[in-house]
């Protein structure tokens, strides 16, 4: 049974009726969209994969609101106009993009450039059209919100993952000049950045997650804190203390001894020796 959101922080009348998700099939987008539902929001999901897609629409179903899903590969051409589609004529008070993902591990130097390209789509391209379509309507309506899902490996430069980082950071600069833009129409701007959460990703992806003293986050805390964070922009860091004071010491200066010493945490995490 999934926590409603506090009211004294989320408002319904605020961003909804309507609400996408993008990246709303498991983990933290499946839990945004019950907490939603928890709120009376109807929300439109959109995800790849289509069974774990139709089960969330089923929960969120549950909870007395409407669900519309759309199963659609977001580094393919015109994923945003489908998007888009799915959504015509609904009044969409919050956009939420949670699909970004490390989609592709290599050194650049052997890497092939049609994955580097998926993953410059999933994280930046997708997106900004995804934006692009729904910030004139917010601007028009004067109230809502536009959330991205950050992650902390966009405030270093790693090793076998450069450009996901890269595209990560790119995100973040972004959301602050678009909240400085939407801030001035009664919007709500904010890249959450999100330290290690046990996700079904993460779990498939085999990540060693018990290492000691990391603080590893749940799905369902996260999206409750990504819906109260939506005040808190243009950056917010989820998972506490610890994750705030990591994001700190990754902005220091002395960026060739924190590189190096965020690739031994990275290795540890993935299980390389």
């Amino acid at each position: 049974m999934s926590t409603p959101v506090n009211p004294k922080q989320f408002d319904a009348a605020t961003y909804g009726p309507w609400a996408l998700v993008v990246g709303g099939s498991e983990g933290v987008g499946s839990e945004i969209a019950l907490r939603l539902a928890d709120a009376g929001i109807s929300s439109v999901l959109v995800a790849r994969r289509s069974g774990p897609l139709e089960e969330t629409a089923d929960a969120v179903r549950a909870r007395g609101v409407e669900c519309r899903v759309l199963s659609v590969d977001l580094t393919e051409r015109g994923a945003a106009d489908g998007i888009a589609a799915a959504c015509d004529g609904l009044d969409v008070g919050l956009v939420i993009l949670n699909a970004g993902a490390n989609t592709y591990g290599a050194e650049f130097a052997e890497s092939d450039m049609d994955r580097v390209q998926q993953v410059i789509d999933l994280n930046i391209t997708s997106p900004l059209e995804v934006i692009r379509h729904f910030a004139p309507a917010l601007k028009a309506r004067g109230r809502g919100g536009i959330v991205v899902m950050g992650s902390m490996a966009g405030y270093l430069g790693h090793a076998d993952m450069s450009i996901y980082s890269a595209a990560k950071a790119f995100s973040r600069v972004f959301v602050e000049g678009l909240w400085l833009e939407m801030r001035e129409h009664g919007v709500d701007v904010v890249e959450v950045i999100l330290g290690v959460t046990r996700t079904p990703a993460m779990i498939r992806a085999g990540l060693d997650m018990d290492i000691p003293g990391m603080t590893v986050s749940e799905p369902a805390d996260v999206a409750t804190e990504v819906l109260d964070s939506l005040h808190r922009g243009p950056v917010h860091v989820v998972g506490g203390e610890q994750n705030a004071k990591q994001v700190e010491w990754s902005s220091g200066v002395d960026r060739g001894r924190i590189v190096a010493g965020a690739a031994k945490r990275m290795k540890a995490l993935r299980g390389d020796a």
